[in-house]
């Protein structure tokens, strides 16, 4: 089935020229943050509006439900209260976290340990390390490793009990969040006109039903949401993973440290910066991209091989890349940068006199957005980011949010720019800290070349459908003299910040 989308038309013409039929079949695209601690996005494949709002509600109400059983974060989530029970009790447990434990205790073994839950408390030794800027004395490590490797918890399957073993920090973690995900899919499908879904998480995407979509790995050394991907690949019925140590780690000294543990060592994941898995189950993608840090390649290989579907790309800290026989990128890596929306607006290039120096193209603008959070609401605000030139001519567009089927007139700065956005390729990408996003620009203008040094003006325009508006200009001048520069924060955007680096200095 051909799925067209909800907003083909109104790409060319004013919104109200061409209204939005509730009962044609299309796309419906929605953003979010703070959903699972990280970013959500959902694209649905439906029969109508109406079908697509309810899947996106029943989607939703999924995690919820998940999350109250099995978050490790909440107090009140079903698994933080078997943890705060008596050791040694048996605890009658719900279907989903005996399941889940259960889960655990399999892929402890298929891995020969390299997931476990309570590599928390590793995790949480290193944390305190960094804090004093030294690493975890060796005596210390070792007691860790001891606590970690105990068995933590029995299971009763006739009973469905877990009583826990041991007082050593927990945390469901790893393959979880696939889990959730899996569980919203199946549900949303359920629901009557609705044709396929892709879910994104963070970066873990799920893709399922009568829908192929088009995946971008990101590049775990330049991970902005529209730099250039390592490969391209489309996706139908199958879970894409990825893990890394590039969005969420620490410094310690000179040091990254990634926030994966090898619980069998006691150290932080350090030969692998990213793994990147595909499978057709979704726990098991998530399951194999975190065991993929630790594990050597060649343990990553045979672990792969026992497990059927399982496809993989790693990237080394050499920057080099692993991949499986059957990768789907291997044969065509990418080389193209993720699509971002196109200006149609008429931009004029002048050839630029010999005298004017171009940009360094060693260097690079590097813009950071945190966005603002809102007790209980959790949908993105509608966003655009473009660079003009001293003139007000716009020079590159770099990013775009809003949720289809709606052309927002809302960000009116940005709709008189007449810009077309497509239907770009969901990135695959280590886990992100919810509302923090970061874009990139090369200095290169829409049609590929570089412009020429000097003041340019990047804006951030952010509206929130029932909600304010804001528009963010700030000038730099761009003459090859590295530098930074903060953005006044506002309702929408509590801070943003322009760092014009040389490209090297990315950990």
């Amino acid at each position: 089935m051909k799925i067209r989308p909800f907003i083909s038309l109104s790409l060319l013409v004013p919104v109200a020229a061409v209204p939005v039929h509730a009962d044609s079949p299309g796309l419906f695209i929605a953003h979010f943050d703070h959903v699972l601690g990280t970013s959500f996005s959902v694209k649905l494949a439906a029969q109508s509006w109406a079908v697509a709002r309810q899947a996106e509600r029943s989607i939703l109400a999924e995690i919820d439900r998940l999350n109250a059983v099995l978050s490790s974060y909440r107090p009140d989530s079903e698994f933080s209260r078997w943890l705060a029970a008596p050791m040694g009790e048996a605890t009658v447990l719900s279907d989903d976290l005996f399941d889940v434990l259960s889960r655990f205790d399999s892929w402890r073994t298929q891995t020969n340990g390299a997931l476990n839950a309570a590599a928390e408390h590793i995790g949480q030794l290193w944390q305190k390390a960094a804090q004093s800027g030294q690493k975890p004395a060796d005596t210390d490590l070792l007691r860790t490793v001891t606590e970690v490797g105990q068995i933590h918890w029995q299971l009763d399957a006739n009973a469905r009990t877990a009583t826990r073993l041991t007082q050593t920090p927990l945390r469901l973690h790893t393959f979880v969040k696939s889990y959730i995900l899996d569980r919203a899919a199946e549900t949303a499908l359920n629901e009557p006109g609705l044709n396929g879904l892709v879910l994104n998480s963070g970066g873990d995407i799920l893709v399922r039903g009568n829908w192929q979509e088009s995946i971008a790995v990101a590049n775990p050394r330049a991970y902005a949401e529209n730099a250039a991907p390592l490969a391209r690949f489309f996706v139908q019925n199958q879970t894409v993973a990825t893990s890394g140590d590039y969005r969420r780690g620490t410094q310690i000294g000179r040091e990254w440290v990634s926030h994966i543990m090898d619980p069998r060592t006691g150290l932080p994941a350090h030969a692998i910066i990213s793994a990147t898995v595909l499978h057709p189950d979704a726990v098991t993608a998530g399951a194999l991209a975190t065991a993929f840090n630790v594990l050597a390649p060649s343990d990553s290989a045979s672990l792969a091989a026992r497990l059927p579907g399982s496809e993989y790309l790693l990237v080394n800290r050499d920057g080099q890349s692993i991949t499986s026989a059957g990768w789907p990128g291997v044969a065509q890596p990418s080389s193209e940068v993720v699509p971002t929306p196109t200006l149609l607006t008429t931009v004029h290039l002048l050839s630029v006199p010999a005298k004017d120096k171009l940009w360094n193209p060693s260097q690079e603008l590097l813009i950071t957005v945190e966005l603002a959070r809102f007790e209980g609401r959790s949908h993105r605000p509608f966003m655009a980011a473009w660079v003009e030139d001293e003139t007000g001519k716009p020079v590159r567009q770099l990013a775009l949010w809003y949720n289809k089927p709606r052309w927002l007139h809302e960000l009116r700065e940005w709709y008189n720019l007449r810009i077309d956005t497509g239907n770009a390729a969901s990135v695959t990408s280590a886990t992100r800290s919810p509302g923090e996003y970061t874009l990139v620009w090369d200095g290169k203008d829409e049609s590929g070349q570089f412009v020429k040094q000097g003041k340019y003006t990047v804006l951030i325009e952010a509206a929130r459908e029932h909600g304010s508006y804001q528009l963010m200009r700030q000038t730099m001048d761009f003459n090859g003299k590295v530098k930074q520069q903060p953005f006044n924060g506002n309702v929408e955007i509590t801070a943003a910040a322009l760092d014009y680096r040389e490209k090297s200095a990315a950990h």
